[in-house]
């Protein structure tokens, strides 16, 4: 009875491949024709990535502002900056544009300049009324002049919402109802009714119109994630089977390494059907990380193949022994990957959950395409030619490994003291590390949404909203005067706030229902005394339903009032300051026992969420080095061993977190994975070399020099090639737009490189010197798995 995954059991494993090739293929097939039909469930996400657990507090209080007061975002804004727009012909046709999206299904409201109302005292009736600034349309100059007059002078409760005064920038806001706000139906009205609107509205009028909100800004980031997969997927097959050509020059060989990454990539779409998982930022990477991490399997495989080809001229016995051979060491590092991108299973962010799953699952499903595709198709072709041979005996290949071992000879303290120097400078470099909770920051910095967002912060101070939610404990509660004085003296502070909008909520409505109680006296627009209070509220009570003025700022039982305000993309650190700043604020305003004051929105969520993250990144790589720490153990059955190979694995790790403390890259969801990711592919260098070794001590005797060099000599050219194809294929995502992506490609690239160096240098330079007791006859007992079966007889013999 063989155990499972030694000698014998990769024996059968290959038997079986190769006495069963057609059904296998049929079996491939039938698995992807099924995998192909789950493409129909992919959907796209059309909001932003929640980081935090459904149970978290912060996920609570936004969830309970959404069940009483709805989707916060909802609004789009159209603004324009022109002394030109002040004109009969383009003020008019400013307002009929706003107008034009009144019709629309997917609109609940339009407020422009047109839909400024005065509020009015009726005396006789004892209520409100509404009497339109705009009574149709604009017909003379002077009518603009009493315009402007009004609006930027008479009426300050209008001020900082739909114009501002100092530079006369104005804007129109877009309600969308709220049950479209996270669905393709908001994608169809952005791309299919508003752009097309506004790109003839520019052209008519020659006018340049910004466009923002939460909706517009979710649809086009939405749009760009879909473009870049398509470019990742191409642009990584471009470069690896460029690289792996260059490598191999076989085009048989290019040919058959693009059929397995290109299944791979089709299973991977598969798998995120099948579970109904969204493409996400992050699930969007996964197809080309399965072509760069699929590529370097291939070389193994088929750099195996040849090299038995060369060997002994057996087709059959070169095919089963890449089976016998490499499978198990190709198994066992493409599971410590797969396991450095499991760890974020065990996390309790949905987002991560679903990364996590897809990634390890599609690792793991590209080593069984590897494994069976590739022996397969060469039973079926003839043997290699001699050019297809000749990347074996490189000159530059040799003198490149050559130079490796003087190094690891002759240099073993230098390479000590730059490992010591490298280490304090990056802990150096991590002290000065940033987190960023920013939504916006990661967008595509070159994109027009983006300078439109820019355009709004410095404008009107912002698009992303903050609210504040004002639980008075009691029914009616929100309209007594206590609680608006409470509410205006918050609203004092977030004005006083710069990276803050001016604030919206009923004390603002209170206060301009003062203002028209006294004829519109903008000295009146204050809140009203309690005498006053009495008076006015029963105007208001008395307005009809088309001034009702409360409805969007006070639930329907008046205990609840919101205050929204609207944010710039600000750093974490100014963030917590100012949501310190607030709460105390709140604190001190309210009284625990008579009022609940909570802030949310999806900013301040998504900022919790980073800071969440941050948190689990020193779990998750934990995890990571467990988990791998146990293979090692299992294989090797050696706590020293398990120390010797982490060291050249962890040390990268640390030098690229020291270069983002130097480069200022902050950590950030994106810049998160780096590390789990990084860790989980470099160590797979260290399994192959170690693996080598070991068959090395027992075929030379416990002679540890011999040993090492020997192992060096063989696995250091693999080592170099898939490190090479790694290296450029991460790279790729340095072509994205989003700067995230970008950060993450060019990391883990930095990352694998160091990586690849300690690998070669720094472990075999640790295996030597600390040789008599890693080397112990009962420490490096036979290994739980045989990875790298000793050569058989005939072959020493050849």
């Amino acid at each position: 009875m063989f155990k499972l995954f030694t000698k014998d059991f990769w024996d059968i494993v290959a038997r079986v491949i190769l006495r069963n090739k057609i059904t296998i293929l049929v079996v491939l097939i039938v698995i992807t024709i099924f995998f192909s039909f789950q493409w129909k469930n992919m959907r796209f996400s059309y909001t932003e990535a929640n980081l935090l657990p459904d149970d978290n507090e912060a996920n609570i209080t936004y969830n309970n502002f959404l069940k009483i007061f709805g989707e916060e975002g909802n609004l789009i804004v159209l603004g324009v900056k022109d002394s030109t727009l002040f004109t009969v012909e383009k003020l008019n046709a400013w307002n009929k544009l706003s107008d034009s999206f009144k019709k629309y299904k997917e609109v609940e409201s339009v407020v422009s300049i047109k839909d400024l109302q005065k509020l009015v005292k009726d005396t006789i009736n004892e209520k409100f009324i509404l009497e339109p600034f705009i009574k149709d349309s604009i017909a003379s100059m002077q009518q603009i002049g009493t315009l402007e007059d009004d609006l930027f002078k008479k009426y300050p409760f209008y001020d900082n919402f739909l114009f501002n005064k100092e530079t006369k920038t104005i804007r129109t806001a877009i309600y969308l109802k709220k049950d479209i706000v996270n669905t393709g139906v908001r994608k169809d009205f952005v791309i299919s009714v508003l752009q097309p609107k506004i790109e003839a509205f520019e052209a008519a009028n020659n006018l340049d119109v910004r466009v923002s909100g939460m909706p517009y800004i979710r649809t086009l980031n939405s749009q760009n994630i879909v473009d870049e997969i398509g470019l990742f997927i191409v642009a990584a097959l471009l470069i690896t089977s460029l690289i792996f050509f260059f490598f191999f020059r076989s085009i048989r060989a290019t040919l058959i390494s693009l059929i397995v990454v290109c299944t791979g990539v089709m299973w991977t779409f598969g798998i995120l059907g099948l579970l109904n998982y969204e493409i996400t930022v992050l699930t969007a990477l996964i197809p080309p990380l399965i072509i760069v991490i699929g590529i370097p399997n291939c070389i193994f495989l088929i750099n195996k193949y040849q090299n038995e080809v060369k060997l002994h001229g057996n087709k059959v016995k070169s095919l089963q022994r890449v089976i016998t051979k490499i499978g198990n060491a190709t198994l066992m590092t493409n599971v410590t990957t797969a396991s450095g991108f499991a760890t974020f299973i065990l996390t309790e962010s949905t987002l991560l959950k679903e990364f996590g799953t897809v990634a390890s699952l599609s690792i793991l499903s590209i080593f069984i395409l590897c494994v069976l595709i590739i022996p397969i198709l060469y039973s079926f072709l003839p043997y290699p030619k001699d050019r297809h041979l000749e990347h074996l005996n490189r000159r530059w290949v040799t003198y490149f490994v050559s130079w490796i071992e003087r190094i690891v000879k002759q240099k073993r303290i230098a390479i000590y003291g730059i490992s010591v120097l490298l280490l304090i400078l990056s802990f150096i470099g991590i002290y000065q590390i940033r987190i960023s909770g920013s939504l916006i920051e990661d967008m595509p910095k070159k994109t027009e949404f983006y300078n439109d967002i820019k355009f709004f912060e410095e404008e009107f101070n912002g698009i992303m909203p903050l609210e504040i939610m004002v639980d008075t404990k009691r029914k009616k509660g929100v309209m007594k005067l206590s609680t608006l004085k409470r509410m205006n003296e918050l609203e004092d502070l977030i004005i006083e706030t710069p990276e803050l909008s001016k604030p919206i909520s009923v004390v603002s409505l209170v206060k301009y229902s003062k203002q028209a109680y006294y004829n519109g006296n903008p000295k009146h627009y204050q809140l009203p005394t309690s005498q006053e209070n009495n008076f006015i509220l029963s105007y208001a009570k008395n307005s009809t339903s088309n001034v009702d003025l409360f409805k969007n700022f006070v639930d329907s039982t008046g205990q609840y009032a919101r205050i929204t305000t609207f944010m710039k993309d600000i750093g974490t650190d100014k963030m917590e300051h100012i949501e310190e700043n607030i709460q105390n604020k709140i604190n001190n305003v309210f009284p625990k026992d008579q009022y609940n004051v909570t802030m949310t929105g999806k900013a301040l969520v998504f900022q919790k969420g980073t800071k969440y993250l941050v948190k689990n990144l020193a779990v998750s790589l934990t995890l990571a080095i467990f988990l791998i720490s146990l293979f090692m153990a299992y294989m090797f059955r050696s706590f020293k061993m398990i120390i010797v190979s982490l060291i050249p694995n962890l040390l990268p790790l640390l030098i690229t977190a020291g270069l983002m403390g130097y480069l200022g890259v902050p950590i950030k969801p994106s810049t998160i994975l780096v590390f789990s990711i990084a860790f989980g592919i470099s160590v797979d260098d260290t399994i192959h070399f170690l693996a080598k070794y070991r068959q090395e001590l027992q075929a030379n005797h416990w002679r540890i020099n011999k040993s090492v060099y020997a192992a060096l000599r063989e696995t250091g050219v693999s080592m170099f090639y898939t490190s090479i194809v790694l290296f450029f294929g991460f790279s790729v995502f340095t072509i994205s737009s989003f700067g995230g992506t970008v950060a993450l490609g060019g990391l883990v690239s930095i990352t694998l490189l160091f990586a690849m160096l300690s690998n070669l240098v720094l472990l075999p330079s640790l295996l030597l010197s600390l040789e008599r007791s890693i080397a112990n006859k009962n420490v490096l007992k036979e290994p739980a798995i045989n990875i790298i079966p000793e050569e058989e007889e005939e072959d020493k013999q050849n």
